[in-house]
């Protein structure tokens, strides 16, 4: 493949902002690209997919490179990728000789390998044991693109037919009812379909959540770390828009997007609401039949779409984070009415976040009123998708 010096520069001031000025990588790409209107989509697909894979393989990259120049760097990951550098003044200096050599010396150390920090390594050995290995290699390849059907507005099969009538071939797996995943690459957002309301762009794995919860028309649900809102609208279209669903979150700004995404699946049962602080939740006491908190977590499971997660986080981090989700189980669960189920998720594949804060709540005072009915702990090397946790929790009738 050929490479041209404005698509380079694009990829390496990107670079630049993402580790030197700390910003976050998607945010980058936005920015990178609306600012070069005139790049085709060739340019625009290399461009978002370079940045995404350098970042992915940043310590490895850094490792085998002769030096920090960032053009260095470029040049040492294009080389690793097997492809050939144009002699650019930028790439003097470059051996591919001595690259591919650094590389053979490093390959055998596993932290160094997948790219990832040494305390991350031995925490991940720690808590998965022999999956470990397999999991982090899964979690560095690319994520696939996966929509989910709106069936308040379409079937699965008229929307599969609908792409492929505009050459975008999908595929429907096994065990996810309302997913699509998408035979390549491309951007979606752009379709006519998207605009119509017919499908959201969500991980399998992250469908398996709201399908947990086993709600039903006419239910009062509450999501209640409802973020932007991409589970309420599952979950409405599970309840066929019929009953309510309160989408809550602590930070008013992620629900800001809720309203505009539910009037485009033509979703009326969704009601956003801050939650700002105990007397919203107090309120609420004991008034859902179902209950969600997808609780802020490591995002150790969606490394594949967020590979600079990795470097932004620490020990302290997830330890401070696993403090935040037993706060919010502790206060939150009081909304569940007698009867009624509470389902625990994270986007983690840690123990620490996931089974033994669960563990942790019903071992509490809190807690003693619920019982764990299942959980599934997802893995991306097993369902080739993202890592997930989710725990369903029945309210003990009085």
């Amino acid at each position: 493949m050929k490479l041209f010096p404005n698509t380079v520069r694009g990829v390496v001031q990107a670079i630049d902002e993402i580790f030197n000025q700390n910003r976050y990588a998607d945010k980058v790409i936005e920015k990178i690209l609306k600012s070069n209107p005139k790049w085709g989509a060739r340019d625009r697909g290399f461009v978002a997919e370079s940045i995404y894979e350098m970042v992915r393989w940043w310590r490895l990259i850094n490792e085998v490179s002769p030096s920090k120049d960032l053009y260095h760097l470029f040049g040492t990951y294009w080389l690793l990728q097997g492809n050939k550098l144009p002699e650019w003044r930028e790439f003097q200096g470059l051996d591919p000789k001595k690259i591919k050599a650094k590389y053979e010396q490093v390959k055998d150390i596993r932290a160094l390998k997948q790219s990832i920090p040494d305390w991350l390594d031995q925490m991940g050995e720690e808590l998965l044991g022999d999956k470990w290995d397999e999991e982090i290699d899964t979690l560095n390849q690319q994520a696939l693109v996966v929509i989910r059907v709106n069936t308040l507005k379409i079937s699965r099969e008229d929307l599969m037919n609908r792409l492929a009538q505009d050459g975008i071939e999908t595929y429907a797996p096994k065990g996810y009812k309302d997913a699509l995943v998408l035979a390549k690459r491309q951007n979606i957002f752009k379709h006519p379909a998207f605009k119509e309301g017919l499908f959201e762009v969500q991980d399998a794995s992250s469908q398996l959540v709201a399908t947990a919860l086993e709600v039903e028309p006419g239910m009062r649900v509450i999501d209640a770390c409802a973020g932007a809102g991409g589970k309420s609208l599952h979950l409405a279209a599970l309840m066929e828009n019929k009953g309510r669903i309160l989408s809550m979150d602590v930070e008013g700004w992620k629900l800001q997007n809720t309203k505009l995404r539910a009037r485009r699946n033509g979703v009326s049962i969704i009601e956003p609401r801050v939650i700002e602080g105990n007397k919203t939740i107090k309120r609420l006491k004991e008034s859902a039949d179902r209950v969600l908190l997808d609780v802020p977590c490591s995002g150790l499971g969606v490394l594949k779409r967020n590979p600079d997660t990795k470097w932004k986080l620490s020990p302290e981090s997830i330890e401070k984070v696993q403090g935040i989700q037993q706060e919010i189980l502790q206060n939150y669960a009081s909304m569940v009415k007698p009867g009624g189920l509470l389902v625990y998720a994270t986007c983690s594949i840690l123990p620490s976040e996931n089974q033994q804060q669960v563990e942790k709540f019903l071992a509490s005072e809190k807690g003693k009123g619920f019982e764990l009915i299942e959980d599934q702990k997802v893995l991306a090397q097993e369902s080739g998708f993202d890592g997930f946790y989710i725990a369903k929790l029945k309210k003990k009738a009085d």
